[in-house]
């Protein structure tokens, strides 16, 4: 068996729509405050697409944004997978349609569906694919439109929500941010604390279905908050454990954007200041599978972190899923 190559990201893109729906937008369709919503959740826009806009569409934009700070072009991929749950169609993959829109003709394609985990579920995936040596350049990609699948008229839940696409490049070499630690994990008897009911197998499109609202998401927000703070806490400790360092020896933990007061809670857990925790959550709410790269790729341009610094992915999401990754900068 050929050894396991290192494995670095070299290179990274994000998108987000320009459309902004802002607290001032949710006083006006549903009861709610700027102040209700930004003091539980610290949210004060979200970006959503037009109409006509879909999954692909963003993830493209990411996707050739990474290439342009790999300094590769699309016909050098070959691997390309997207972590996402509102993709096009139920398939093809969205990951083809990205491969059709950048023009990426050697590489294969796929999706990966864990929720808000889907991006730590790809790049997992990628990583190991490239660290065999059997590719070269992987296009990982997070992104989801929630607006879509977001029902408006809950007031609890559709100010959480937001669209964007966020993407990286893997390659076997240690010259970009190396990543030194991938974990993912599953707790299926969590599988109904969020979840779409309808439009799969167990409850098919129909009048039905349609008039109930069951093509919306639907979540269980006490449940949610207490498996975040408790699992987002334990990934963190338990990644650092495994790479023999100290919690504080990490630089900067880029989380899932998932909720402020979840994640100043993990951070208290963790005994860990919040100027070493990435926070975007105020412009872009909660976008699922997009959530982590488009952070990463927020940290990775901003300059905090310096040669040799640990930065820590971490996300968590319906499934229930998550995952967590150690980056050496």
């Amino acid at each position: 068996m050929a050894e396991l190559k290192s494995v670095s990201i070299v290179g990274n893109g994000s998108c987000v729509p320009d459309k902004v729906l802002d607290n001032a937008y949710f006083e006006k369709i549903v009861d709610t405050s700027d102040e209700w919503i930004t003091t539980r959740t610290g949210i004060k826009e979200r970006r959503a697409v037009e109409p006509d806009m879909v999954t692909s569409d963003l993830a493209t934009k990411a996707a050739l944004r990474a290439l342009e700070s790999a300094k590769i072009k699309a016909e050098d991929l070959d691997l390309i997978i997207v972590g996402t749950v509102t993709p096009d169609h139920p398939f093809p993959s969205t990951g083809c349609y990205v491969q059709k829109n950048i023009g990426a003709v050697n590489a294969s394609a796929f999706d990966i569906s864990a929720a808000c985990s889907g991006f730590m579920y790809s790049l997992t995936v990628g990583c190991r694919m490239v660290s065999t040596g059997s590719y070269k350049n992987a296009l990982v990609i997070g992104a989801d439109i929630l607006t879509k699948i977001t029902d408006y008229t809950d007031r609890a839940s559709c100010v959480l929500f937001g669209d964007g696409a966020g993407a990286v490049i893997l390659q076997p070499n240690n010259l970009g941010h190396e990543v030194i630690y991938t974990y993912t994990g599953a707790d299926g008897t969590g599988a109904d604390v969020m979840v779409q009911p309808a439009g799969g197998s167990r409850n098919p499109a129909s009048h039905k279905t349609v008039d109930e609202r069951m093509h919306y998401m639907r979540l269980r927000g006490r449940e949610i908050y207490k498996f975040a703070v408790i699992k987002m806490a334990d990934l963190v400790a338990d990644a650092a454990k495994q790479c023999n360092i100290k919690v504080e020896d990490i630089a900067l933990v880029i989380p899932h954007q998932v909720n402020q007061r979840i994640l100043e809670a993990a951070a208290e857990r963790l005994n860990m200041p919040m100027d070493k925790i990435f926070v975007n959550i105020h412009k872009y709410g909660n976008t699922a599978a997009a959530s982590a790269p488009i952070a990463f790729d927020e940290a990775s341009r901003s300059g905090k972190l310096k040669k040799g610094d640990y930065a820590v992915l971490v996300a968590f999401g319906g499934g229930l899923t998550w995952g967590v990754t150690v980056l050496k900068w």
